[in-house]
């Protein structure tokens, strides 16, 4: 894996900490180029500054070009890592419903569509789309994060059952708590589900890396995360039932 990285040219987005900054560092580390994204610029610039990388700031859904170019016309691989961690339940405001859309499955959307016709020309691409554990079961307290990431897990998993053949490889990395400003923003819902067991945005990082060399779609930085996504399809009023405990717990702590 590191020989395929090597010298690739890597467009990582919402870079500017976290998960994404820690993605940015290891391809790097692994000798890719590596162009930085972010919303806060001066984050940006700072990362792609530490790792010797490229930083193109802005908002993810529009880079895509701009980005390409900045690595001399080719991107190798690509992270779809910004998102918002949109909290509140189905009486949250449009907006709130719209931006969680917009950033956390149309700019995955969007970015395919501008990298793939050039990825099957080639016959080679790799996507990687941070989505999140609520993509695959869900998080009491977010009813947009929770639904819109669930829209980020199916369209890595239909952009990877459309092309794999065609040479694109796909990967849809899930966590569940990661040590991130994101975290912190969860607020009792994450102390409570979230927090016990999270890890750091470098295991994530990892764990991506062990994934891209055995040549796995779904990534779980959190492995226990698959037992519980056996036990939703595999019984699914059971589960609900469990989850429902734990959201009576969070509201009686009030």
């Amino acid at each position: 894996m590191v020989e395929a990285v090597r010298g690739a040219g890597v467009v990582v987005t919402g870079a500017g900490g976290g998960i994404g900054a820690a993605l940015a560092r290891r391809f790097a580390a692994e000798g890719a180029r590596v162009v930085v994204n972010d919303l806060d610029a001066d984050r940006a610039k700072a990362v792609a500054e530490e790792i010797g990388g490229t930083a193109v700031p802005g908002d993810a859904s529009a880079i895509t070009a701009e980005a390409r170019e900045a690595l001399g016309g080719t991107v190798d691989v690509y992270c779809a890592n910004a998102g918002v961690g949109s909290g509140g339940s189905e009486a949250a405001d449009e907006s709130v419903w719209a931006l969680a859309w917009d950033v956390n499955v149309m700019a995955h959307v969007r970015a395919a569509h501008t990298l793939l016709p050039d990825w099957l020309e080639r016959g080679s691409g790799r996507f990687v789309s941070t989505v999140s554990a609520a993509g695959l079961l869900t998080m009491i307290g977010a009813a947009p994060y929770s639904v819109t990431k669930h829209g980020a897990y199916a369209f890595a998993e239909w952009l990877s059952l459309t092309y794999r053949h065609r040479g694109i490889k796909v990967h849809a990395i899930c966590p569940q708590g990661v040590r991130t400003d994101m975290l912190d923003a969860t607020g009792s819902a994450g102390d409570l589900v979230l927090k016990p067991t999270a890890i750091e945005p470098r295991d994530v990082a990892d764990a991506l890396f062990a994934g891209m060399a055995e040549d796995r779609f779904l990534i779980l930085p959190h492995p226990e995360v698959a037992g519980y996504y056996q036990a939703r399809a595999g019984d699914p009023d059971r589960w609900l039932s469990t989850m429902n405990h734990i959201q009576q717990k969070w509201e009686a702590a009030g």
